[in-house]
């Protein structure tokens, strides 16, 4: 049987660091009052000359090394992502240009915060189904792109960044099961209007108590969605890799596999909410780290907009 199996990761965040402090000079808002409602301390901020490309590059060069590959080796790009450098190429046409990779198919994926778990369900099923062998999976976002900095409730969440990871066909067990889901119907929840005012710039709505009662359901059912499907029990997991949206939904998370946080790999702290590279972030944080080993089992799971969520088992 052909598994598909992750054989590198890489992750990579800007420079700039946008901090509870600093929000606190522009906003009526506090840094104990950030803390308390989403875990939050600082947050990175792409430069003004960097595109999302970028730092999907940076995390791919990496990836591509930790993986012992070379560029050309790669035979499939998803990207996913909710900020594209333009309309169109796609973002993983310009990374794919960016890498020198002469020829592969590459293409986005636009799931919000839930991408990179749709992604990694995609290039999954092209492996498993010999149509690929070794798929460079990226989920790279620059909300702060998108964030109106006036807005009170929303400006403190986001933050930019970018994570990777080499997908490879395998003898060895890797990705047990993934699964998606959608709702359009919840879709004004959480989403980017398009502005009928020229010149106003198009940026993030959310409504806030709503959509944590949504997460908080959802994870709930894809939790028990994953275990059954793979014949599991809660103490099976090893760790918990999830999308880092607010410490207090990843609370809930370990609650619902009566797990101690000790189990969940946390980054909201100092990353914020990047989005579609929450979970990559993640993940490389906690194998650099030394926390997730070869041989532990991982519960991924992540929920955005759209309404969308998923999640992923995976046999590092």
């Amino acid at each position: 049987m052909i598994y598909s199996k992750i054989k590198g990761c890489g992750s990579y965040l800007p420079e700039k660091i946008l901090t509870n402090s600093d929000l606190e000079s522009t906003l009526d808002t506090t840094d104990e009052w950030i803390t308390t409602r989403t875990g939050i301390k600082k947050r990175h901020i792409i430069g003004k000359d960097q595109f999302t490309s970028d730092l999907a590059l940076e995390a791919a060069k990496i990836a591509i090394k930790d993986a012992n590959l070379k560029p050309n080796d790669i035979d499939l790009i998803i990207v996913a992502t909710t900020t594209p450098d333009k309309v169109f190429p796609s973002t993983a046409c310009i990374l794919q240009k960016k890498l020198g990779i002469i020829e592969c198919p590459a293409f986005d994926i636009q799931a919000v915060c839930s991408g990179f778990i749709y992604a990694l369900s995609v290039a999954d099923k092209f492996i498993k189904s010999s149509s690929a062998k070794n798929v460079l999976v990226v989920g790279a976002d620059a909300m702060s792109r998108i964030t109106d900095y006036s807005d009170r409730s929303n400006a403190i969440l986001w933050g930019d960044g970018s994570g990777a990871i080499i997908l490879s066909s395998s003898d060895d067990e890797g990705i047990l099961s993934t699964h998606i889901h959608a709702k359009g119907e919840y879709g004004e929840l959480l989403h980017v209007p398009k502005k009928d005012k020229e010149g106003c710039r198009e940026t993030i709505e959310m409504k806030g108590n709503q959509v944590f009662k949504m997460a908080v359901n959802t994870l709930d059912m894809i939790v028990d969605e994953t275990l059954n499907l793979n014949n599991l029990a809660k103490e099976d997991i090893d760790w918990v890799v999830p999308h880092q949206a607010n410490i207090r939904i990843l609370e809930a998370t370990a609650k619902k596999l009566n797990m101690s946080m000790d189990k969940v790999i946390v980054t909201i702290d100092h990353q914020g909410n990047t989005s579609a590279a929450s979970i990559p972030l993640a993940l490389d944080f906690g194998i650099k780290k030394n926390k997730i080993k070869p041989g532990h089992l991982i519960l991924m799971e992540a929920f955005g907009g759209g309404f969308t969520w998923g999640s992923a088992l995976i046999r590092i």
